[in-house]
C-alpha cells in the first residue's frame, strides 16, 4: 500500500501518523515544503521518501511528484495531508491520479462550505441555525429582522476563526460589510451555546470505529478576536444522543476510513424555533483529524495512541487497540506570551506533577488560535481538569 502524506512535517506531532502506518507495513511517502534536514527523527527513520515542493500550492509541481512517485512505487492508494488548509487541494490531486480512497473535487463543497454542510446536518436529523449568504446589506437587513440582533458572519469556505464578525446592532452591520474581505460570506443567528464535538475515525462504511466528545467552554473565534487565553479537554464518554447524533452525521456525509471533527452547539438557554436548553444544533464540519496537537490530546483520553487507531483502520478496516482500558479526562491549557500568570512553571509542575502529560509551545503559524504556551493534563475528574486550568491561567 502506498500512502503519500502530504505536509507530513506540519504539525510536528504529524510525524507520529507516519511512524503507525509505516509499522503496519504501509510504504507512506511525503511530500513537504520543509528542507530534509529540518524534519524530525520520526519522519526520517520512517518516510520511504520524501519528497519536497517549495511551494504545495503549485498543483503542477504536485503532479509531477505524483507522477514521479508513482512510477516508481505503482499505485497510490492514499493521498492525505489531515490538513484544513490543504484538503481541497488533496482532492484535486487524488482525481488526477485516481486514487480510489478519499474525496474528489466533485464532492468537496459539502465539506468546504458552511453552508452546503447545513442540508447533510439536516439529513442526518440534526437542527442547525438559520442563515443567509451575504450578497447585500438590504438583504442582511431583512434576515436579521427574521431572526434579531445579533447574529454571526464568516466566510463561507473558511478556516479557523480569522475573519468573523460578532454583529450586535446596524453600526455593527456596516462595519462588517465595510470591512470584510472580498469572499463569500455565510451570515447565521446567533447561538448562545457551548461548542461540543464528536471526533474520531470511521471505516470503509461510514462506521465510527473511534470516537471522543471535545468541550470547548471558549469558542475559538472569542480566543482570536477577544485575546483571550484557550482550554478544553477530551473525554470519550458522551450522552447517547450526541453519539446517535453523530454517527448519523458521519452516514450523512458518506466518510470512509478518515479522521473527523464534527462541531456541534449545546443551547444554552433555550431558542425559540430552534430547541431547548441542552438540545443539540449542527455547528460544522471537519473531514480530518482536529487541529494543532489535539490528536496528542485525544491520545491521553483514550490511554493509547489515537494513531495506532487511524492506521489500524487505514489497513485493516478495523482496530486492535483495545477500546475498553481505563480513559481518562485530558485537558489543554494554553497561556499567551504577552500576559503575566501568578503562577510560574516550577509552580505548575510542583502542583500538577502527576498529572502533566505535555508541555510545550505552538508553532506560530497556530498561536494566535491556540496560544504560545501549553499544557496537557489527564485527569479522572472533570472538577479536578477544571481546577487545574484556573491554576494555570490565574493572572497577576
Amino acid at each position: 500500500m502506498n500512502f503519500v502524506f502530504i505536509s507530513p512535517n506540519f504539525p510536528t506531532i504529524y510525524s507520529h501518523f507516519v511512524k503507525s502506518l509505516t509499522e503496519r507495513g504501509v510504504r507512506v511517502l511525503g511530500i513537504g515544503d520543509a528542507p530534509y534536514n529540518e524534519l524530525n527523527d520520526e519522519l526520517k527513520t520512517h518516510l520511504c521518501e520524501y519528497c519536497r515542493v517549495t511551494n504545495l500550492a503549485n498543483i503542477e509541481w504536485m503532479k509531477n511528484t505524483l507522477d514521479y512517485l508513482e512510477g516508481k512505487y505503482g499505485q497510490l492508494d492514499y493521498v492525505e495531508s489531515n490538513n484544513e488548509f490543504w484538503l481541497m487541494n488533496d482532492s484535486v490531486l487524488r482525481e488526477y491520479k485516481r486514487v480510489p480512497n478519499g474525496f474528489y473535487p466533485s464532492e468537496m463543497e459539502k465539506i468546504k462550505y458552511k453552508s452546503k454542510m447545513k442540508e447533510y446536518f439536516i439529513k442526518a436529523g440534526v437542527k442547525v441555525a438559520r442563515y443567509t449568504l451575504v450578497n447585500s446589506l438590504e438583504e442582511c437587513e431583512k434576515f436579521i429582522e427574521s431572526v434579531g440582533y445579533p447574529t454571526f458572519a464568516k466566510p463561507d469556505n473558511g478556516v479557523g476563526a480569522g475573519g468573523t464578525y460578532k454583529i450586535n446592532n446596524k453600526d455593527d452591520l456596516i462595519h462588517f460589510f465595510n470591512s470584510k474581505s472580498n469572499v463569500p460570506y455565510i451570515m447565521e443567528e446567533y447561538i448562545n451555546g457551548e461548542i461540543t464535538t464528536f471526533d474520531g475515525v470511521c471505516d470503509d462504511e461510514s462506521n465510527v470505529v473511534l470516537s471522543f466528545n471535545e468541550i470547548f467552554p471558549i469558542p475559538v473565534a472569542e480566543v482570536v478576536n477577544q485575546d483571550v487565553d484557550d482550554y478544553y479537554y477530551a473525554n470519550m464518554e458522551m450522552s447517547d444522543n450526541l453519539r446517535k447524533l453523530g454517527e448519523a452525521v458521519i452516514k450523512s456525509f458518506g466518510v470512509r476510513k478518515r479522521c473527523f471533527h464534527i462541531e456541534f452547539f449545546r443551547l444554552k438557554e433555550d431558542k425559540p424555533g430552534l430547541g431547548k436548553k441542552d438540545d443539540i444544533l449542527g455547528l460544522e464540519v471537519n473531514m480530518r483529524s482536529p487541529g494543532g496537537n489535539t490528536p496528542d490530546l485525544l491520545s491521553i483520553a483514550l490511554n493509547d495512541s489515537y494513531y495506532d487507531v487511524y492506521a489500524d483502520t487505514i489497513v485493516y478496516n478495523e482496530t486492535n487497540v483495545d477500546l475498553n482500558k481505563e480513559h481518562f479526562i485530558s485537558i489543554s491549557v494554553s497561556r499567551k506570551n504577552r500576559f503575566s500568570y501568578v503562577h510560574s512553571l516550577d509552580e505548575i509542575y510542583s502542583s500538577f506533577k502527576d498529572n502533566i502529560i505535555q508541555h510545550g509551545y505552538y508553532d506560530k503559524a497556530i498561536a494566535d488560535a491556540m496560544g504560545d504556551e501549553f499544557f496537557f493534563g489527564r485527569f479522572k475528574q472533570v472538577d479536578d481538569a477544571l481546577n487545574f486550568q484556573k491554576f494555570v491561567m490565574e493572572k497577576k
